[in-house]
């Protein structure tokens, strides 16, 4: 198969590097409009055919992926573009500007029989492959809350405000372990710095008994990456800036027997034993690549497809209106 790359500034590098070493991946095509960026990937990665033109990967009827990874407003018309041309598409997140955009490209994809693979990287990592193999065996029992905090120094963003930048991470996350719908979403947030949000907090209601509540800061004095998710049995713990013990499982709870119970429960907490599972390490993106391109030769749609796209685009869509209304409950 051979793959193209639109935006080879920050993140571009890395989609280069996973998919040359793909053992599927024939040659690489990289698409620029900086010739300081085309000259940085040609050092590196001296095998990739590079480009100022993006027309050219179009043209190019050997290429059949093309990877978007500029930013957010750009990304309907270059996708849209791509799949006129009959390419499957793989789009950085947050997949679209608005739902809108996200549904036309969804519906495009279907009429051409084409794929759109939406990067949630952390989809692919180990751990929330745990978490999701820990919620889905029962072992939390009913997850009734999900609580975020993405926090650090930078890097701001001059086309979108912090939730459009951090947020999808742990929306997606949420999305892929919890299968419970999102109901409403209500958000509060201050823009100290240009015109967008640099800390936010979003609360989201779900249709049945479960909340989750997500904080994301651009301006913190430390780089936080942490999250609980808490079930009725047992309670987890996930903090991506631990090298070892990344999840912890707690078997801790609240015992409510009956309705005679409930004063002396509010004090008397079940504190169990914690431990610690095993998690594989092998590099997110590369599984991400993997899955991309298995999906597209296996004619299906991979796990994070256009539709897990548009669902996070529409919560971040509800909190933009939320934060504008100083707080309002937006319904999804």
């Amino acid at each position: 198969m051979n793959i193209g790359i639109v935006g080879l500034g920050y993140w571009g590098p890395n989609l280069v590097r996973n998919f040359t070493g793909n053992s599927s991946v024939k040659t690489v095509y990289g698409c620029d409009k900086n010739p300081a960026r085309l000259r940085f990937i040609e050092e590196k990665f001296p095998n990739v055919q590079l480009t100022s033109e993006y027309s050219d990967l179009l043209k190019n009827p050997s290429i059949e992926l093309i990877a978007i990874a500029i930013p957010v407003v750009f990304h309907f018309d270059v996708a849209k573009q791509a799949l006129e041309a009959g390419k499957h598409i793989w789009v950085e997140k947050p997949f679209t500007a608005s739902s809108a955009e996200a549904e036309e490209l969804i519906e495009l994809a279907e009429k051409k029989n084409l794929q759109i693979f939406v990067d949630h990287t952390f989809i692919y990592t180990g751990a929330v492959k745990k978490i999701k193999e820990t919620v889905d065996k029962g072992e939390l029992g009913d997850v009734i809350y999900f609580d975020s905090v993405r926090v650090n120094l930078g890097l701001f963003q001059h086309d979108v405000n912090v939730v459009w930048d951090l947020a999808p991470h742990d929306l997606s996350i949420m999305d892929y372990v919890i299968s419970k719908k999102v109901k409403a979403v209500c958000a509060n947030g201050i823009a100290n710095y240009y015109n967008h949000e640099n800390i936010a907090h979003l609360s989201l209601y779900f249709e049945e008994n479960c909340f989750a509540h997500f904080h994301v800061n651009w301006t913190s004095p430390v780089k936080i990456r942490r999250m609980l998710v808490g079930g009725k049995k047992k309670m987890l713990l996930f903090d991506d800036m631990e090298n070892l013990e990344k999840i912890k499982i707690y078997d801790s709870g609240v015992e409510l027997e009956n309705q005679e119970g409930i004063y002396n429960a509010l004090v008397q907490y079940r504190i169990g034993d914690m431990y610690s599972p095993k998690v594989n390490h092998t590099e997110a993106l590369s599984m991400a690549v993997k899955e991309c391109i298995d999906a597209i030769q296996q004619k299906r749609k991979p796990l994070t497809s256009g539709i897990e796209g548009l669902k996070v685009v529409k919560i971040l869509e509800a909190s933009d209106q939320s934060i504008k209304n100083r707080g309002k409950i937006i319904e999804l």
